[in-house]
């Protein structure tokens, strides 16, 4: 050991030692990453790999040699044979590959120290090689024995080299084996080099071909850079690799690489996905982890389970390709993740049978769970209950607390009926305020009815109309299979038309249905349905009914009043429908639309005069009456002192503070406000002192009846009288003869109205009546003095 030292210390340029030992260094983790390249390709190009490892190896050894014997200072002018100089680089390339080929064919200890063996005769033979190809006037003299040592030595480095390289992973690998090859090398050449002598021979000659130190020089620089030029080639191939691996990472899919049928990379993705380690899933097969569930046909997409480390069942989409990697044909299965997909599609799939705002199954679902409990009970001999539910005052409450109130209802209701209902029930919302449950498999009619009385009790305690203004009630009907409909559709009518007549029977209350219900009920529900839809399907018509001067016979104005003709049953009478549609709610959108009619109208109109509309008593519970009262009048373009608002004493019974709120807010609008139908229903004084009514108006009732009834003539008499002593005028309504206009006229009313003196019509005129003053006169003589118009005959008979 001390000789070596001092062989270093005191024979050698220590500068160029440092210059060889890292050329070793650069050589080694060069032969290193090739032939970890080498090891991921097939057959076929891993051997190309190898030749390349082993010319990186080869080189890096004979660059060593030879930088270390320039550093190396005989004491006499030395100079290289060039055949043996050459000779000694091909030696060492060659036993590289072949000591390389041999380890890598195998994984057993010795294969690699069989490996460890050829490289260390290669590394001897160049390296005894290039001793011999030293020219200069002195015999080189070897110790046998040190150079057995050096060879020992080399042999079991390179042993450890390759066991090293073939056992660690990662940068381990990389490091333990290129420092075990620069210790074999290095460990041979200064042991050999410390125990050879340089003996002068004056008579020996030297060579005529032969390669000066300062050429020599040069070819080993030349070299050296070579071997860093690829040792650089190799690291960019690797950061290549890295590159393409950090693509891969960033892939939104997990990428499992098979080899083999087995599992030999991943991505982060399919780890992070998995929960699993790379350590954990090298080797094994794609099964341990994927289950599959469904292949689709004519495609190479599969449905597969894959199972993470906390044994979650993860739905993910399996493609499955094929590529190069690492020199070797691989199979890459392209493992996206179907969770989110899986949440959505059931989230459509929930959102398609299910009511969006009480989470309750809707209509779509409702009847395929009937179906399939009819046809249980047709199988099994058992009985099924339909139950409907219809929730009371909600149009109401709706209109005037605001569609954010009427949801919360809604939900409480919802909640309401889960609590009534047993866990093998099916609660639906059907529309609006419409709900029902399907009750399989008990003994009826008695299970229905303790439903029905479970969810009355249960509105009862939840909805006090009391304490809360926005309490609903709940009418109930039921029809039950077999006895009342085999099939869905009828047994659903049926326990409409049970329903239908709870709600016009009082309400709040539940019905089964009876075969022997009466016609009525089905007629009057079919109106209520059908006037829903009258405004879309054009069905509505306006009349106007002149109203004339009482004494000069003018006109003053007009009425609008509402015609039906309903499809199949001709004009429709108001007195038939205009009730049912207070009832249902749908006076609202009615009301508004002969509203906007009748002032559209009325501005187009060559005169100013008045147009009169009636407003229900529904229509003043709405909060924003007077807004879309306004929104009308300026999309008519029609002065508020022009419009007159027929109201009834029914109107003034609910909500009398909100009422009169609201018809001081027309009154100051300019808005005319009638009190319609005076001396019938809800008439009191008390009205009139309350708000400064524009006009009164006296009902018809008493007007047909004034030639014969003194009584109602008495009646007709103080209604005039009371609106003189109060400012108002007064109009007598359905004037049908001569005689009723003359009566009304002497007892001083202001303005008639009636078939007397001009039928509603879909075409405004003006009856003026001429009278002649003087004795003799026969009659009024009638002349009728159309209103022309600036739109033709089929534009009016939209309306």
């Amino acid at each position: 050991m001390f000789s070596v030292i001092a062989c270093i210390r005191d024979n050698h340029d220590w500068r160029l030692i440092i210059a060889a030992a890292i050329v070793c260094l650069v050589g080694s983790l060069t032969m290193m990453l090739l032939l970890s390249r080498a090891q991921e390709c097939d057959v076929g190009q891993r051997k190309l790999w190898i030749g390349t490892s082993a010319f990186a190896a080869g080189v890096g050894v004979w660059a060593t040699h030879f930088i270390a014997m320039l550093a190396y200072d005989g004491g006499l002018p030395i100079s290289y044979n060039l055949g043996l100089t050459s000779l000694s680089v091909v030696l060492s390339i060659f036993g590289s590959w072949v000591a390389i080929l041999i380890a890598s064919e195998g994984r057993a200890a010795y294969s690699f120290a069989f490996g460890g063996l050829l490289m260390a005769l290669g590394v001897t033979a160049m390296h005894l090689t290039g001793m011999q190809a030293i020219e200069a006037q002195a015999v080189v003299v070897y110790d046998a024995f040190a150079t057995v040592i050096a060879f020992s030595s080399c042999a079991a480095l390179s042993f450890v080299a390759f066991l090293a390289f073939f056992k660690l992973k990662g940068m381990k690998r990389f490091a333990a084996s290129s420092i075990a090859f620069v210790l074999a090398i290095c460990t041979l050449h200064f042991i050999s080099m410390s125990s050879i002598a340089l003996v002068p021979d004056p008579a020996r000659e030297v060579a005529a071909k032969v390669l000066a130190p300062e050429v020599l020089a040069a070819i080993v620089m030349a070299v050296s850079t070579g071997l860093i030029l690829m040792s650089f080639g190799a690291v960019f191939l690797e950061s290549h690799l890295t590159d393409l691996r950090g693509l891969a990472n960033v892939s939104q899919d997990g990428l499992v690489i098979l080899r083999e049928g087995r599992i030999v990379d991943t991505n982060e993705r399919f780890l992070a996905l998995s929960g699993w380690k790379l350590s954990e899933l090298t080797g094994n097969t794609p099964s341990s982890v994927l289950v599959l569930i469904h292949v689709e046909q004519e495609s190479d997409h599969k449905e597969m389970l894959l199972i993470a480390k906390d044994e979650r069942e993860i739905p993910v989409e399996v493609v499955t390709r094929s590529i190069v990697y690492r020199g070797r044909y691989c199979d890459v299965l392209v493992v996206r993740d179907l969770s989110e997909r899986k949440r959505t599609e059931e989230l459509i799939e929930h959102l398609a049978h299910h009511d969006v705002l009480t989470d309750l199954p809707n209509r779509s679902l409702f009847d395929t769970r009937i179906r399939q409990a009819l046809h249980v009970a047709e199988r099994k001999r058992t009985e099924v209950a339909l139950v409907c539910i219809d929730l009371d005052r909600f149009k109401a409450v709706n209109d005037i607390f605001g569609h954010a109130e009427g949801d919360r209802i809604l939900r409480k209701v919802a909640v309401i009926l889960k609590r009534c209902v047993d866990a093998d029930d099916t609660i639906a919302r059907l529309g609006g305020d419409e709900f029902a449950i399907v009750q399989p498999g008990k003994k009826q009619p008695d299970a229905a009815r303790r439903l029905a009385s479970r969810i009355i009790d249960e509105f009862a305690a939840e909805m006090d109309t009391a304490r809360d203004p926005t309490a609903v009630g709940a009418s109930i009907g039921i029809a039950l299979y077999p006895a009342d409909g085999k099939s869905a559709e009828e047994l659903y009518n049926n326990a409409d038309t049970a329903l239908y007549r709870v709600k016009h029977a009082g309400r709040g209350a539940a019905c089964f249905f009876d075969a022997e219900m009466d016609e009525s009920v089905r007629t009057r529900r079919q109106i209520e349905h059908e006037l829903r839809h009258a405004i879309l399907r054009r069905q509505l018509h306006v009349n106007y009914q002149p109203i004339l001067d009482a004494r000069s016979g003018e006109i003053n104005g007009y009425e609008a009043l509402m015609r039906w003709n309903r499809p199949g049953h001709g004009m429709s009478e108001p007195d038939i429908f205009i009730p049912i549609a207070e009832e249902s709610g749908s006076i609202v959108q009615l009301g508004e639309w002969i509203l906007r009619e009748a002032c559209m109208e009325a501005a187009r109109w060559p005169q100013p005069l008045t147009i009169a509309v009636n407003v229900s008593p529904v229509q003043f519970l709405l909060p924003n009456l007077c807004e879309r009262v306004t929104d009308i009048l300026k999309e008519a373009r029609l002065a508020p002192q022009r419009l007159e608002l027929e109201i009834t004493e029914a109107a003034l019974v609910r909500d009398r503070k909100r009422v009169m709120s609201t018809l001081q807010r027309l009154r100051a609008l300019g808005v005319r406000i009638v009190m319609d139908d005076f001396g019938t229903g809800f008439s009191s004084l008390s009205n009139l002192r309350s708000f400064p009514f524009d006009k009164i108006k006296v009902d018809r009732s008493f007007t047909g009846v004034l030639e014969h009834d003194a009584g109602a003539r008495s009646i007709v008499r103080a209604i005039i009288g009371l609106g003189h002593s109060l400012g108002m005028p007064v109009v007598t309504e359905g004037v049908e003869t001569e005689m009723q206009r003359q009566i009304v006229v002497d007892e001083g009313c202001a303005q008639v109205q009636g078939l007397l003196l001009g039928k509603p019509d879909i075409e405004p005129s003006i009856k003026l009546a001429a009278r002649e003053n003087s004795v003799g006169a026969t009659g009024p003589e009638a002349q009728v003095i159309k209103l022309k118009r600036t739109r033709n005959r089929a534009a009016a008979e939209r309306f």
